[in-house]
């Protein structure tokens, strides 16, 4: 069910979530409460934006660029990796990252929180070619809620009779300054893999900073990161939950400039911070049983 008309009938809170056809057969949920904005697209289950407002720039990125277009992903918000992250362990020609964030996901309930921030519930919606690339009983669900904080929840419930093992990430992108100026906290001592580096393991000292293309999975953290960007005078928290590893991700120019989505120098203004469990920390969900990876996005001023 993609119906704008039907889901606003069915979903709709009035003065605070509506549904639009954004782009052909891409519709987005549109929440603009006391507390904050967003935007999320069905196709992905991907929050696309959110502005708390308190703040004058938004805390999630979306590319000016983005494209909304069937089975595409789309350049910035909060990208769902799932049920694998990175290239397929065996198969080549499956899709990087997952299938979840190119798909479908359907509406199952909405509503109202009492901290007066409002909340989405999304089913990722299998189909023949998805079933294919995962051929195990499950369920993907991913609750939003959208108010001074961000919080998601992605869920991942194994309906089958034997376990299996999942790679995920919430793949988001931040808005900062300049990428030159902030510092990424939490991450002292953590050993990563540094995959512009041929896979190199390393370990990070102090603070996470940025002079080139970084593309790095640290390993084994539970750990809270926070962003410190002096241009926007503010910090964002990253806490998490039933994630173990942190990725830490800028394309820099040479990179962005061959993607085309990104805008002139729009790879200055975003870094992505992911919570996921990746290489050494994949998940094995049990039969019947349920994985929770839980995250919550502030802003705060410096």
């Amino acid at each position: 069910m993609h119906d704008p008309q039907t889901l606003n009938e069915r979903f709709g809170i009035a003065g605070k979530l509506s549904f639009r056809e954004a782009a052909a057969g891409i519709v987005v949920a549109e929440i603009d409460n006391a507390q904050a904005v967003a935007s999320i697209c069905l196709q992905g289950g991907h929050v696309m934006s959110w502005r708390p407002k308190s703040q004058a720039e938004p805390v999630v990125w979306l590319s000016p660029l983005a494209k909304l277009a069937p089975s595409k992903s789309i350049r910035g918000g909060v990208p769902v990796c799932w049920p694998w992250f990175g290239p397929h362990a065996k198969e080549s020609g499956y899709p990087g990252h997952g299938f979840a964030r190119t798909v479908p996901w359907n509406v199952t309930a909405t509503g109202s929180a009492e901290s007066g921030a409002t909340r989405i519930v999304l089913e990722l919606e299998p189909n023949e070619q998805t079933r294919a690339m995962w051929p195990h009983e499950s369920r993907c669900v991913i609750e939003i809620l959208v108010g001074e904080t961000l919080k998601i929840s992605l869920v991942t419930d194994n309906l089958g009779e034997d376990a299996f093992v999942i790679g995920e990430a919430l793949h988001t992108y931040f808005r900062i300054g300049d990428i030159a100026d902030v510092r990424v906290l939490g991450l002292d001592g953590c050993a990563f893999v540094d995959k512009v580096d041929d896979g190199k393991r390393k370990t990070q000292e102090g603070a996470v900073t940025f002079d080139g293309e970084t593309d790095r999975v640290y390993l084994d953290t539970t750990a809270e990161c926070t962003i410190e960007d002096p241009r926007l005078k503010r910090r964002i928290r990253i806490a998490k939950d039933g994630s173990a590893s942190t990725v830490i991700w800028t394309p820099w120019a040479e990179k962005a400039d061959k993607m085309g989505d990104f805008g002139p120098d729009g790879w200055r203004a975003m870094v992505c911070v992911e919570s996921a469990n990746a290489l050494d920390d994949v998940v094995k969900v049990p039969a019947g049983e349920r994985h929770t990876l839980a995250v919550e996005y502030r802003a705060e001023t410096l």
